[in-house]
């Protein structure tokens, strides 16, 4: 039998093969398994419980807030999901959210949109941040904004976050602008509906 890979021994390139990829959208949390995505001007935050060795990490972007007349309604039920659906499957598995750290990846300027490309990553990094702030949960570390597509590796047994700055390639942003438009365009045919209730805790 063999025996378990030792994913803290391993190089940044051979964790990277290893690791589960998340998509525009998702969110994921393991105890072993490196996780990784590949951001333009989404966001990634991992948090982390270093008492349980358990991690997770998102990956978001905030719908346009022009889309209708409950943009900011949206923006806030978009953003919160992203960030309460990881924190509570921590929670589910035991983490103690007065343990947690968390680091947050992302919000480059890489693609042109209605919105303006500088914007929409800008929105993206101060939500995260301030969702923190909020939630009472350190911020240790953070590579946000600037003109750069980021491919970060998260190691969830004792938080280690790796993140790689790339001048994005025509065929690099060309995936990247594929995924996060698909992304987008999801957050747009959401339904916005009148009865929609915010229950903040």
């Amino acid at each position: 039998m063999s025996l378990p890979v030792d994913y803290a021994s391993l190089p940044a390139r051979e964790l990277e093969r290893h690791a589960r990829n998340i998509q525009p959208g998702g969110w994921a949390v393991e105890s072993r398994l490196p996780l990784s995505t590949l951001l333009g001007s989404c966001v990634a935050v991992c948090l982390f419980d270093p008492h349980l060795q358990i991690g997770g990490i998102n990956h978001f972007m905030l719908p346009d807030m022009g889309r209708s007349r409950h943009g900011d309604i949206d923006s806030l039920l978009s953003g919160n999901f992203a960030m309460e659906a990881l924190l509570n499957a921590l929670l589910g598995q035991g983490a103690r959210k007065p343990r947690l750290q968390a680091k947050a990846f992302g919000g480059g300027t890489i693609i042109d949109t209605e919105a303006g490309a500088s914007s929409i990553g800008l929105r993206n990094a101060g939500f995260a941040k301030e969702w923190l702030q909020r939630e009472g949960i350190p911020l240790v570390s953070a590579d946000l904004l600037g003109p750069w597509s980021r491919k970060v590796l998260f190691l969830p047994c004792n938080g280690q976050a790796f993140c790689k700055r790339m001048v994005t390639s025509m065929a690099t942003a060309d995936v990247i602008a594929r995924e996060e438009r698909a992304y987008a365009e999801s957050l747009r045919r959401a339904p916005a509906s009148d009865d929609k209730k915010i229950e903040l805790f």
